[in-house]
Order: structure tokens, then C-alpha cells, then sequence
């Protein structure tokens, strides 16, 4: 199927556009009431995930809305630990968790490498539904989340403040550590390779929880596992997103994706001059910007722009949307970049 607005993937290829592609990070659902319509008439945000026709539906919602240039498939990072057979719930207004958590080895070798096929079989479909849906308008953006980012989730049960138990297996039991990483890795590669066939254009990996690693333990304990990732995904460009993983970025550029993601802590000028002319940039703008006034948003989405420049980059926020941010703000946003005359920088 040829593609109507493939700015998004000429961007991530380091082709050259007309106009700097831009979505958003968690736009499919939260800020929407035409999302919160849908899920309501759910029984919850497992049931939404693990429906097709409706992941479909609010997969979708953004592009017709908020007029994004791309669609990313509604889904969790967590399915890939629930294929594995450690099933997660989500409790209202405070988030995932895992009611039985890794805690030894004959936890992690009890875990099975889950399978597209199977253990994401609903995720496939969705993918599958709103590639036909789509018809062709904007690209459709997969994703899954980091091993080291799972590991923390099966551990830790959920989020945590200091993440002292995943860092405790780390560096009490490496090997055991590194198992269970490896088989995360395995169960991500099937199911990326499932969406892309399925009909992903792109995919991007989220490192949520990077940040909280020294570079030397992120060298260790998450960058050999991108590295399998990037080297499985080969068909359609990966991005990679590690946030508060700024000392990563030298190493990140190493890697075999085709952009990277950075946070709103991260400088623009800085993170190009690291990372250097052979990848393609996504972010940033600090979500909180969006609380802002209209006047407020434009200045500081033209000043972000500017600094990125007009090739080889992917405009996006820094992490993603926040649950109670007006959409007409986001909607601002996404004009802002679509209006930006790129000849006006040369970069």
C-alpha cells in the first residue's frame, strides 16, 4: 500500500521532506473524550488492549482529531511480560501492577518466550484492522518496551522510587539478571517482528526507566539487548527512546536504528553534536509546555525546531502526553510544527 503522508518515514530515513513530521507519545487515548467513550463502555484498559476492533478505533482517533502524522497501534509495554506468563493488571489512577513478581531463577526460568502469534495475537490483529482502516493516510508506528524497562516492571511489581530490587538482581545476580533479560529480548523480537508483518512501518522501543541505571550498568544490563533488537528489526526503521539516558547517547548512535528519541532534559545542538549526522532525531518538548497558552506553545515548539533543524528530525514531546492536557493545546502544537516553513533554517 503506498502511502499518502510518509513524511515520518522519509524523516526516519534520513530522506529529505518538504515539512517536519510530528506525533505524539501516548496520543492514542488519555487526553481524548472520544477515547474515554470508548474505554467506558469496557470494563477497563486491559479489556481496550486486548480488543482489536476497539484498539483499532483509538488507534486511529488521533490522526482524525488531532490531524498527527502518523497512528501508533494502542497497546502496553506490559503484554510482552504477560505473554511470558507474568500476568499485570492496571488499577485506575495509580497504574500497573504485577501481583506476582520474579524474585529468583526458578521464577525467570519459568517464563516462556512468548510468541506473536499466540501470547500477542490481539496486538497483531489490531495491527492488522487499523492498517486497513488507515488506508494508506499516515504511516502506523509498533512499538514495545526495553528488556532492562520489563525487568524493572517484573521485579519491581510496578513502578518504584528507587528500583532497589531490579538493581539488586542486577548486581547480586548478574547471570540470572541476564537471563531473564534475554529472554524478555527474545519474546520483544517475535512480537516486533509479528507487528511489522502485521503492517508497522515503524517501531519504536521505549526505555521508560533507562535513567536510572550509571552509564557503566546501562552498558552493561541495556544496550547489548537494543542491539539485538535493532539487528532483528531490520525491514522498517526502529527508533530507540531512553529517557534520562543522556550519558547514553554516544553509544546510542552505535547502534543499528534508525533514530533516536531524547528527553526534554537533553539539548538539541548538544544531543545532534554527540550523536552525531547518521541518525535521525525525535523529541522534545517538555509535556508541561502544553499547559501553557497557545502563544506560549508556538514560541517554544519554533524554538525547539530551530534547534533541531528541518532534516532529520521527527518533532515529538519528550515523554508522553499527560492525562489532563487540553487537546486543543496538543492539537496547537501539532499545527505549529506542520506550519513551520522549513526553508527559514537550513539545517
Amino acid at each position: 500500500m503506498i502511502l499518502k503522508n510518509d513524511l515520518l518515514l522519509r524523516a526516519a530515513n534520513g530522506e529529505k521532506v518538504e515539512r517536519i513530521p510530528v506525533w505524539l507519545m501516548r496520543q492514542a487515548g488519555r487526553i481524548l473524550p472520544e477515547y474515554r467513550q470508548v474505554r467506558a463502555s469496557l470494563s477497563g484498559f486491559k479489556e481496550l488492549v486486548e480488543t482489536p476492533e476497539k484498539a483499532a478505533e483509538v488507534t486511529i482517533q488521533p490522526v482524525d482529531i488531532l490531524g498527527v502524522d502518523a497512528a501508533i497501534i494502542f497497546s502496553d509495554i506490559l503484554v510482552v511480560a504477560e505473554g511470558m506468563g507474568l500476568t499485570y493488571e492496571m488499577e485506575e489512577k495509580k497504574g500497573p501492577y504485577f501481583p506476582k513478581t520474579i524474585e529468583n531463577l526458578k521464577d525467570i526460568e519459568n517464563l516462556r518466550i512468548g510468541k506473536a502469534d499466540t501470547d500477542f495475537a490481539y496486538t497483531i490483529e489490531a495491527i492488522k484492522i487499523t492498517k486497513k482502516a488507515l488506508d494508506g493516510r499516515v504511516p502506523l508506528i509498533g512499538f514495545a518496551g526495553a528488556p532492562f524497562t520489563l525487568l524493572c516492571y517484573m521485579v519491581e511489581g510496578g513502578g518504584s522510587k528507587t528500583f532497589s530490587k531490579s538493581k539488586k538482581l542486577l548486581f547480586s545476580e548478574p547471570e540470572a539478571a541476564h537471563k531473564l533479560l534475554q529472554k524478555i529480548t527474545d519474546s520483544t523480537i517475535d512480537y516486533l517482528k509479528g507487528q511489522v508483518e502485521a503492517g508497522a512501518d515503524l517501531i519504536q522501543v521505549f526505555d521508560s526507566w533507562a535513567g536510572i541505571l550509571s552509564p557503566q550498568a546501562y552498558e552493561v544490563f541495556s544496550i547489548p539487548y537494543l542491539k539485538q533488537i535493532c539487528e532483528a528489526i531490520d525491514s522498517v526503521p526502529v527508533t530507540l527512546f531512553s529517557k534520562g539516558a543522556f550519558f547514553a547517547r554516544k553509544t546510542m548512535s552505535s547502534l543499528p536504528c534508525s533514530a533516536i528519541g531524547i528527553d526534554w532534559n537533553m539539548d538539541p545542538i548538544e544531543s545532534r553534536k554527540i550523536i552525531g549526522n547518521g541518525k535521525t532525531l525525535q523529541g522534545n518538548l517538555d509535556p508541561c509546555v502544553l499547559y501553557g497558552s497557545e502563544k506560549f506553545i508556538e514560541e517554544e515548539t519554533n524554538s525547539m525546531i530551530k534547534a533541531f533543524g528541518s532534516q532529520r528530525y521527527i518533532a515529538n514531546l519528550g515523554h508522553g502526553v499527560y492525562p489532563d492536557t487540553d487537546p486543543q493545546k496538543v492539537k496547537r502544537f501539532v499545527e505549529t510544527v506542520q506550519s513551520f516553513d522549513v526553508r527559514s533554517i537550513t539545517t
